[in-house]
């Protein structure tokens, strides 16, 4: 089944699989995403699917779906102490574009690569898949984005429902659950959880090798820990700084990080 819809145009079964997709969503009792979050999504999805294929874009439902969950956990309690997700966890727009655009840049790359729109040179083959390096290390900061995002919505949504103690990153003093740049054990523990899960699924779908998860893995605590410092010291200060926008900084760091460690192991 899945080799007769590769042989198909890959951006018309895009736009097909998200209307239908997007239409059984919007009739939905559950609302995951805003109308106007179906439609940004809708958009992401056929971009997903016309440049990385089947492979790609479940990647990116896993994340949707388990972080969609995740935001869910012990909602009655987050929302009776003001602190759990707007909208009960109904993505809109800026969410999925602060979720994913790092992840969406790197497959746009991708599919510039693939349609020979920029010669790359075809030197060492990082991932075994038969892809230039530049093309293996996009998807690994591909992988590495959404990694880092799960890790983030982990930790925190856990932290916020089940952290006993929760401190400030910055110096480790005791503050209320919910506050910007705060850590707990349990949220921790969750966002490890989290990004090896996506990780490994990633893995197990052949985007990237055992190698890229450790790769994502280190990433992935890395940029959530440097996103809990800039919550700690820059989001009250700076109006810009919003969360969708420490969102995406996120991700653009756990992609980085995860290709810089790529890079230096090859050398």
């Amino acid at each position: 089944m899945l080799s007769f819809i590769s042989s198909l145009n890959p951006w018309l079964v895009g736009i097909g699989l998200n209307t239908v997709l997007l239409g059984v969503a919007f009739i939905a009792p559950k609302k995951l995403l805003t109308p106007a979050g179906l439609l940004h999504a809708w958009f992401l999805g056929v971009l997903l699917w016309g440049t990385l294929g089947w492979q790609g874009y479940v990647v990116v439902m896993f994340y949707f779906l388990v972080g969609s969950a995740v935001t869910r956990i012990g909602m009655k309690q987050k929302q009776a102490e003001g602190i759990a997700e707007k909208r009960s966890g109904a993505r809109g727009p800026e969410n999925v574009w602060g979720s994913a655009l790092t992840g969406a840049l790197c497959a746009l790359a991708i599919g510039i690569i693939n349609g020979g729109f920029i010669s790359t040179p075809d030197f060492i083959q990082l991932y075994g898949r038969g892809n230039p390096a530049p093309t293996a290390l996009l998807l690994l900061g591909f992988v590495a984005s959404f990694s880092t995002k799960l890790s983030d919505t982990c930790a925190s949504e856990v932290g916020k429902a089940y952290g006993k103690s929760t401190f400030l990153i910055t110096t480790l003093q005791p503050v209320p659950r919910g506050t910007e740049g705060a850590v707990s054990l349990e949220g921790t523990l969750a966002g490890l959880v989290g990004s090896a899960a996506i990780a490994l699924f990633a893995w197990g779908v052949g985007l990237i090798n055992i190698l890229g998860v450790v790769w994502c893995l280190l990433a992935a605590f890395i940029a959530t820990n440097i996103e809990s410092l800039i919550g700690a010291t820059l989001q009250s200060k700076y109006t810009w700084l919003t969360n969708e926008v420490v969102n995406i900084l996120n991700t653009l760091i756990g992609a980085i990080a995860a290709i810089v460690f790529a890079l230096i192991w090859a050398i």
